[in-house]
C-alpha cells in the first residue's frame, strides 16, 4: 500500500526529472549563448593583445587561442546535442551561424586592427590593405550568405548548414588560430 511518504517522494521524483528534462533541452542554446559571451572575451582579448607588455604577450595569446578554441568545440557539440535530444529550434537554426560569423568574422577585423599577421616585413600600408581586405571579403561573403539563411527562414524554407560551409569554417577557424599562434610564438616569419 502506498502511504503519504512515498506518495511525495514519487511526485517529488516526476517534479524533479522534469525539471532535468527540462533543463537538458536548454543545453544546445545555453552552449549557443556561451559561444557568444566567449567571442566578446575573445575579440576583446585581441584588441588588448598590443598593449600586453611583451613578456606575457605569448601567454596571453595563448589564454585567447583557448578561448577560442573553446568556442570552437561548443560550435561542433551544440548542433548534435539538439538532434539527440530533438530540441533544434528556429533560435539555435539562426544563432548558431550567427554565433561563428561573430567569433570568426570578429577575428579577422580584430587583426586588421591591430595589424597581426605582420607578412614579409611589408611596409605597413600594404599589410593594412591586405588584412583589411582580406576582411571584408570575409564579411561580405558571412553578409550574403546570412541574408539569404534569414530571408529563407522567414519564408519557411529550410537553410541548412552544407558540409562546403562546415569546411569553409574549419579552414577559417584553422587561420585564425594559426595567426594566433604565429603572433606568440613566431614573430620573425
Amino acid at each position: 500500500m502506498l502511504s503519504r511518504f512515498n506518495i511525495d517522494l514519487i511526485l517529488n521524483c516526476d517534479q524533479a526529472s522534469g525539471k532535468l528534462a527540462f533543463m537538458l533541452k536548454l543545453i544546445p542554446n545555453i552552449l549557443t549563448f556561451a559561444r557568444l559571451v566567449l567571442t566578446v572575451v575573445f575579440l576583446v582579448m585581441l584588441f588588448y593583445c598590443p598593449r600586453v607588455d611583451a613578456p606575457n604577450r605569448s601567454l596571453f595569446l595563448d589564454v585567447a587561442f583557448a578561448v577560442f578554441v573553446i568556442a570552437g568545440v561548443t560550435d561542433l557539440v551544440d548542433g548534435p546535442i539538439a538532434r539527440r535530444l530533438n530540441v533544434a529550434s528556429k533560435f539555435g537554426r539562426m544563432m548558431d551561424p550567427l554565433a561563428d560569423k561573430a567569433l570568426v568574422c570578429g577575428a579577422f577585423i580584430c587583426f586588421a586592427i591591430i595589424g597581426e599577421p605582420k607578412l614579409f616585413n611589408l611596409p605597413e600600408v600594404s599589410l593594412k590593405v591586405i588584412l583589411w581586405l582580406v576582411a571584408a571579403v570575409i564579411l561580405a561573403r558571412e553578409i550574403f550568405v546570412t541574408t539569404l539563411r534569414h530571408i529563407a527562414e522567414a519564408r519557411g524554407v529550410d537553410f541548412p548548414a552544407t558540409v562546403s560551409g562546415k569546411i569553409k569554417m574549419f579552414l577559417q577557424s584553422f587561420a585564425v588560430g594559426t595567426v594566433l599562434i604565429k603572433a606568440a610564438h613566431v614573430q620573425t616569419a
